[in-house]
């Protein structure tokens, strides 16, 4: 669905058709700097010459006469071009006196100008359709004189959490039980994407109590998102009851931490189950979650978030088998060079490591251990979500 907002609104929504520029950008043959308009016609291949100043031409404020052989016009930054004149001379290359300049030799015919629609012509597309909106976008679009522009509404996600050892904040947690922390990183995670939350708190590991949320996110949501209850223990009732009342498309992925993740359907809705752990739950969101999120809310092309190599400056644990997504520090030294270390102990339990952490160290399939100085591919988190 879409809808129509102010330019405004628009900041980090998402373009549901193009925009079309309904003028010239510019509007007029202008110059790029400070200094006179004249006509290259009147300028000598050597030596100098000795030109009238008919007048001037400011930002807003064009030359009203009509320039003659033999004249030139004070023109600025911005100013309309007189239709006579074909070329700017840049102010430090003349010297004006008693109402006259001298221009020497060395200039190219139309330097320093800029013609109407040289940037965008009328019709042309400005924006393209799936194209996020970010402050330069938006100020593209005002420059157009366009006040409203039509953008998809945002993905309603709807998530919860679920397991008896979880209790909200403002609760006093009892023997066994823990704060519930997977709902507020999702919640922020999501409203970074931009997407409109509905947060269903937490669900306690009975079936009748996960389908009847389930069926509620569902119905009003177009993504569901769960944390916990996909593992393999006697409690984990959500990937049972995702192929009870949907369907699950893939389940364990072999990546760590975030193996148990799942994905499927609830009729309408695409359906995310991450694991418990809260290390797990970030990694998998950045990893998977994230690449969906933003076609789903009709972005169009997506881009991948870049990786590159630097030196680890850490030893580093690793068995072959599964990618890892170890949570790393990158730095710059004085001299420019870059590096990045491990922020300590990586289990999927120690959130610390993702608040300490500005980078994914990404550790491939086949890797073993990694002695320190080697090479690593290294993915910044900031700009992902």
């Amino acid at each position: 669905a879409t809808e129509r907002v102010n330019v405004r609104a628009g900041l980090n929504r998402i373009l549901a058709e193009d925009v079309i520029s309904p003028i010239n950008v510019p509007a007029h043959d202008n110059s790029a700097m400070d200094g006179f308009a004249v006509r290259f016609a009147d300028l000598k291949a050597e030596g100098e010459v000795t030109l009238k100043i008919a007048g001037s031409s400011f930002a807003g404020k064009p030359f009203a006469g009509k320039m003659q052989a033999g004249e030139a016009v004070r023109i600025m930054t911005g100013a309309v071009m007189p239709p006579e004149a074909d070329t700017i001379v840049m102010q430090e290359h003349a010297q004006a006196k008693d109402g006259k300049v001298t221009i020497g030799k060395g200039h190219r015919l139309s330097q320093n100008l800029r013609r109407a629609g040289e940037d965008l012509a009328t019709g042309q597309v400005a924006l393209k359709r799936g194209l996020p909106l970010r402050p330069a976008e938006i100020g593209l679009i005002a420059s157009l004189g366009i006040g409203e522009v039509t953008v998809f509404r945002k993905l309603r996600v709807a998530f919860f959490s679920t397991g008896d050892e979880l209790v909200s904040i403002g609760s006093v947690p009892g023997a066994g039980q823990i704060f519930d922390s997977n709902r507020y990183t999702i919640h922020g995670m999501l409203t970074r994407l931009n997407c409109e939350v509905i947060d269903m708190g937490v669900i306690r590991d009975d079936p009748a109590l996960i389908e009847a949320a389930f069926k509620q996110a569902a119905a009003n949501a177009d993504v569901v998102i769960t944390s916990g209850g996909v593992s393999v223990g006697e409690a984990d009732f959500v990937k049972d009851m995702l192929n009870k009342l949907g369907e699950v498309l893939f389940w364990k992925i072999a990546m760590k931490p975030g193996r148990p993740l799942a994905y499927g359907k609830i009729g309408g809705a695409h359906f995310f189950g991450l694991p418990g752990n809260p290390v797990s739950v970030m990694v998998t969101f950045y990893q998977f979650v994230r690449d969906a999120m933003l076609p789903l809310a009709g972005q169009n092309p997506v881009p991948p978030l870049p990786t590159f190599k630097v030196p680890c400056t850490s030893v580093l644990k690793k068995a072959p088998g599964r990618t890892e997504f170890q949570r790393g520090i990158l730095s710059c030294d004085a001299h420019g060079a870059w590096s990045v270390r491990v922020t300590g102990e990586q289990g999927s339990g120690i959130l610390r490591s993702m608040a300490e952490a500005n980078c994914f160290i990404i550790l491939p399939t086949d890797q073993g251990n990694v002695t320190a100085g080697t090479m690593v591919d290294v993915q910044v988190m900031e700009g992902a979500v």
